[in-house]
């Protein structure tokens, strides 16, 4: 016994001061935590950190090259409009007018072509600060895609579409596991307030099983987009349908891009740090909004499930009862046929 007592002693302590154990304990301590909703969590908001620095380093870099092109394309159709008028006199209007509308109907599509990429007459360094790079970086792993802000470097692409392939799956198990964790707190919520508000004589010696209504997890939604309504409309100067349609759009993953809280210019540093600080709150909204649409999904689906469950019941019961009576009336005609035959 003592030879087996020191020996298992020695192997323990051998392991404790092995360094290979020891990070393999580190590791397994680390993943056990990360696939808590707390350490998953943790690791989606540290994954847009570090996009949004990866995004902000790579883009600054790069210069914006737009407000040249746009000055050289009006330079380029102001000249075709003066050789239009230079080739047709006034008694030549409708030739005049049809050249005419030829280039400026050019200029435009050129024109529109350029804002379809993101043009901004700012500079890489005003648009990509941390507060918009992090907005990116949400925007890319949650698939709403506003495109307001896009990567123009090779490597701001390339890094895009990788941060996305390992971003995308990591925030469908953050949306799954946290869906599961809020609804579990809000569903004990609601059978406390349930319970405190059922009179003691309604209560009977079979305990019923409360699941959370639809009605309730509508309601939560509603509130939810409507502060968030009120905030963005007083913050940006939007009208406050605007303020809604773009919360709805944006919890629901849309992502239509024509409204994003920040986009207006800033003139003065003051302007430019409360344009952050409202950048980095819009994140939280989203951030936490998207964790509430988890929720009411996962409260949603198992109401669902219950009234299926209810209604295969009463099905089941339907065909029953129409059976029993099936098998009643065929042994009524057979009664009667028997007293007429006798």
């Amino acid at each position: 016994m003592e030879e087996y007592y020191h020996g298992s002693r020695g192997s323990s302590s051998t392991s404790d001061n092995d360094p290979k154990a020891k990070i393999k304990d580190c590791c397994r301590k680390i993943i056990a935590f990360m696939c808590t909703q707390v350490g998953l969590g943790a690791l989606v908001f540290s994954y847009t950190l570090v996009g949004a620095i990866s995004f902000m380093s790579l883009e600054q870099k790069g210069n914006n090259t737009e407000p040249n092109e746009i000055n050289k394309t009006r330079q380029e159709y102001l000249i075709k409009l003066y050789n239009v008028a230079l080739k047709h006199n006034i008694f030549d209007v409708n030739n005049f007018s049809e050249d005419t509308n030829k280039v400026l109907k050019n200029y435009q599509e050129k024109v529109v072509e350029i804002f379809k990429y993101g043009y901004s007459e700012r500079s890489t360094n005003d648009m990509w600060t941390f507060s918009a790079a992090l907005m990116f970086s949400l925007g890319v792993i949650t698939m709403i895609g506003y495109g307001n802000l896009v990567p123009k470097t090779p490597y701001g692409k390339l890094v895009t579409v990788i941060y996305a392939l390992f971003g995308i799956p990591l925030y469908i198990l953050f949306f799954l596991n946290v869906g599961d964790a809020l609804a579990g707190g809000f569903r004990w919520i609601y059978r406390k307030l349930y319970r405190c508000s059922t009179l003691p004589e309604e209560e009977t010696d079979i305990p019923k099983r409360i699941i959370v209504p639809s009605s309730a997890c509508i309601w939560v939604m509603v509130t939810y987009v409507l502060a968030g309504a009120a905030v963005f409309s007083a913050w940006e100067g939007w009208g406050f349908l605007d303020s809604v349609y773009f919360s709805v759009t944006s919890l629901c993953k849309i992502g239509m891009g024509d409204f994003v809280p920040g986009a207006h210019f800033a003139n003065t540093t003051k302007e430019q740090t409360e344009g952050h600080s409202k950048l980095v709150l819009s994140y939280v909204y989203i951030f936490f909004g998207l964790g509430l649409v988890a929720m009411c999904y996962n409260l949603m689906r198992e109401e669902i499930r219950e009234k299926v469950k209810n209604i295969r019941e009463d099905f089941a019961q339907c065909l029953e009862d129409t059976r029993l009576r099936i098998v009643e009336c065929c042994k009524k005609i057979r009664g009667t046929r028997e007293e007429y035959y006798y």
